[in-house]
């Protein structure tokens, strides 16, 4: 095997592992490269879902007016020059009194580029509930729910997340995630995008043959995954994905399927230079057409993409198999 290949084999090791790589070139640019700024062209928010010994789940009651005296979870906006880990660490301290130590990331939410929530299955490392005797700006105080006693919520849309949250500590479905920290100016994805043809009807992952889409951008020293860039309001992460097929194959009738996430890269030191977000996002192209059966990826056109045969057999074992399984983490596109 020459360098090339080792190099390329080694960094989608390190994407299947949650880790990150650095964010270089952009392959699908619809608008002019802008950076982002927190706060002010964009917002994150970061949400804890938290259980105790009984499996009752961490609430702060509201002091904001348009809420006041209901219950949600810890949750708020990220402040500059912090990480997404410290932005939790920080809102669970002040809206709930405690200490905590994130397990996973849980899911992303998403509006788009511009509105991003990042909701961790957490547990407590120290610190007391937050009593009415402490009450201020940021919360009320803080119970642990039994989730059965009636509380009234601030909203119902917390409810998925207590509900996923349950599910992962009960059943775990893809390896614990945390962000890593590589400085991006932009919301962007890094495609994992794949392609997967069988010579034969079987589920053995050895019988199958999986190309991934690469990029051909020369800027870029060694063979990468493309880079597509989100900008518009309503740019969410499928629609990114989709935008970027339509371009490398627009005349073919593939299903495009976003499985999920596998990373999240994020850095935040220097605002508005480092305030952007590279999701590592796996994707599957499918024929559309039932029962026609496709032994190798639609042609591209252009010269910008290209399509790579993986044939390291235990790579290409784990990557079907994250495929199969849906082993990644999970993103909701809210529009």
């Amino acid at each position: 095997m020459d360098s090339t290949a080792e190099i390329l084999e080694d960094n989608l090791e390190k994407i299947l592992k949650g880790e990150g790589l650095e964010v270089r070139e952009f392959d699908s640019v619809p608008e002019q490269v802008k950076p982002v700024t927190l706060r002010k062209s964009v917002c994150y928010i970061v949400g804890a879902v938290i259980f105790n010994s009984k499996d009752e789940v961490l609430m702060v009651q509201e002091a904001k007016r348009e809420c006041y005296g209901r219950w949600y979870l810890p949750a708020g906006r990220m402040e500059e020059r912090e990480s997404i880990l410290e932005a939790l660490q920080r809102e669970v301290k002040e809206e709930a009194g405690i200490d905590c130590q994130p397990i996973t990331l849980l899911l992303v939410q998403e509006q788009g580029p511009k509105w991003v929530r990042f909701v961790f299955l957490a547990e407590e490392t120290g610190g007391s509930l937050k009593t009415t005797a402490e009450a201020d700006s940021e919360s009320l105080q803080a119970q642990w729910w039994d989730r059965e006693s009636p509380l009234p919520l601030r909203g119902r849309d917390i409810l998925p997340l207590i509900d996923a949250g349950i599910k992962y500590r009960r059943n775990p479905w893809f390896p614990m995630l945390q962000p890593v920290d590589f400085p991006c100016q932009v919301i962007c994805q890094r495609l994992f995008l794949t392609f997967i043809s069988s010579n034969g009807n079987t589920d053995t992952s050895d019988e199958h043959r999986l190309w991934l889409l690469m990029s051909s951008n020369y800027a870029t020293p060694h063979p990468s995954l493309p880079i597509a860039l989100s900008v518009n309001a309503f740019d969410t992460i499928p629609r990114a994905v989709h935008r970027l097929v339509k371009e490398c194959v627009p005349s073919s009738s593939m299903h495009v399927h976003t499985c999920g996430i596998l990373g999240v890269q994020h850095n935040g030191r220097i605002p508005g230079k480092t305030d952007g977000v590279c999701f590592n996002t796996l994707v599957l192209l499918e024929n559309s057409e039932d029962g026609a059966e496709i032994s190798s990826p639609p042609p591209l056109e252009g010269d910008a993409y290209r399509w790579h045969e993986v044939t390291n057999q235990s790579l290409r074992a784990k990557i079907i198999q994250r495929i199969k399984e849906e082993s990644v983490l999970p993103v909701h596109s809210l529009y």
